[in-house]
């Protein structure tokens, strides 16, 4: 796909199904470096992301076959060896691996690790935390070295709440000797989806879910089942289309116990929304855990929000704010938009405002947006995934024609954007 055109104005009706979670497949896939035998990781989503991973992993000696909606991953002949530089610079959560590395080989040679062009999002909260572990790094020609004799556990505290330092601290101690205490801890639900899958290959994790994660390390680990849970954002990015566009869908499998946040602001941009299908007949899948979902209607017109803060989970996500701001472009008043993860997040105002978006910056990381009655289409690029997903929505709630290109950023997380959306009656094509 090169680029999507889109027809918009019209209202979303129907029903589409929930990928599985990007953000949680790519630490499980990583991890089952860790187990030394076969691992079957079930609803993995087709996304450009996931396809880096397995190459990834294949690069590293893993074998690598596709079994229902997943791959059968045998990691028994695994070595340790540099993994291709393209690969790791364009994907940002190829840095889950440096964990992975360490405990499996004790050692890591890569590239630093790319991805979406969203902030600067260092990585020193990993490495200091892997150093108190025992690891040494070193850079040399623009690439990372770690290498340790003997992991070792230890008590870290993290200043701030970061999923990927929360994953690479988890892939490394559970393969080291001693328990490791994490205080501060991220609380995503992709940090607890990890959790889950280690523990089902023998992992103790004590804590799950909280701020504080105790491991036991030195278990051997064995191979496991595990299925990916809903994707939350992918979810959240049809539900805020509706809710631009008007309509009615319904979100089947969407995990609605994670999405609290973001179900509070569609409601407050009034949306009815319901959650568990209680009442809408969505078909069930009882062997995934799937009997949950969410029903949308949307407003006429959106409301506006006197102020939509991000926040680390449970908080409104920085993932769907660009997507949230792009819904607020013709909302009945004034919105304020803050964004508290990553300080890069706007780059979509100048596309909005080519649409005729009123958009005010009040300062680097805070805008205020004064709805119109309607956005008008245009020619857009994306430059990052979720901006990219928002020029979409824009381009939904827009008269006339939109084209956005740079569509390969959003095929990193969204498994096919243009058909999920044809199946809620929008007028989209790719091509």
């Amino acid at each position: 796909m090169t680029a999507l055109h889109i027809q918009g104005g019209v209202p979303l009706q129907g029903k589409v199904s929930i990928q599985g979670s990007k953000n949680a497949a790519l630490p499980v896939l990583a991890a089952t470096l860790l187990t030394r035998e076969s691992s079957w990781i079930r609803n993995c989503p087709q996304i450009a992301d996931v396809r880096h991973m397995i190459n990834l992993l294949q690069s590293l000696g893993c074998q690598v076959q596709r079994a229902n909606e997943g791959f059968v991953i045998d990691s028994s002949r695994a070595e340790a060896c540099r993994m291709s530089g393209e690969a790791i610079t364009g994907m940002r959560s190829s840095l889950c691996l440096l964990g992975a590395m360490l405990g499996r080989f004790g050692e890591v040679v890569m590239e630093h690790p790319g991805g979406c062009v969203i902030g600067s999002r260092p990585i020193d909260l990993h490495l200091k935390a892997l150093r108190s572990m025992g690891v040494d790094f070193a850079e040399e020609d623009g690439r990372l070295m770690g290498r340790v004799s003997r992991l070792h556990g230890a008590d870290i505290r993290l200043d701030f709440p970061s999923v990927g330092a929360t994953e690479n601290i988890l892939l490394a101690a559970v393969m080291a000797e001693g328990n490791t205490v994490i205080a501060g801890a991220a609380k995503e639900p992709e940090i607890i989806a990890l959790c889950n899958y280690l523990c089902a290959c023998g992992a103790v994790i004590e804590g799950i879910g909280s701020s504080v994660l105790r491991i036991l390390g030195g278990v051997s680990l064995h191979g496991a089942e595990y299925v990916v849970p809903a994707d939350r954002i992918v979810a959240g990015t049809y539900l805020l289309a509706c809710v631009g566009c008007g309509g009615s869908v319904l979100l089947e499998n969407a995990p609605c116990d994670q999405m609290e946040s973001v179900i509070g602001i569609a409601e407050a941009m009034g949306a009815k929304c319901q959650k568990d299908c209680e009442r809408t007949g969505a078909e069930r899948r009882p062997e995934y855990g799937w009997e949950r979902g969410i029903y949308v209607q949307g407003p006429k017109r959106p409301l506006a929000i006197t102020k939509l803060r991000t926040a680390v989970y449970p908080g409104f996500p920085t993932d769907l704010q660009s997507i949230a701001l792009a819904v607020l472009t013709r909302a009945n008043g004034r919105s304020v938009v803050e964004e508290t993860i990553f300080e890069n997040r706007f780059r979509v105002v100048e596309s909005l405002r080519a649409m005729g978006a009123q958009i005010e910056e009040l300062g680097q990381n805070k805008v205020s947006v004064r709805g119109i009655l309607g956005l008008k289409g245009t020619q857009m690029e994306a430059k990052e995934l979720r901006g990219g997903a928002a020029l979409v929505v824009a381009g939904l709630m827009a008269e006339g024609e939109s084209e956005i290109t740079g569509c390969a950023y959003i095929e990193r997380g969204y498994e096919n954007i243009g058909k999920d959306l044809r199946d809620l009656g929008a007028r989209i094509v790719s091509v």
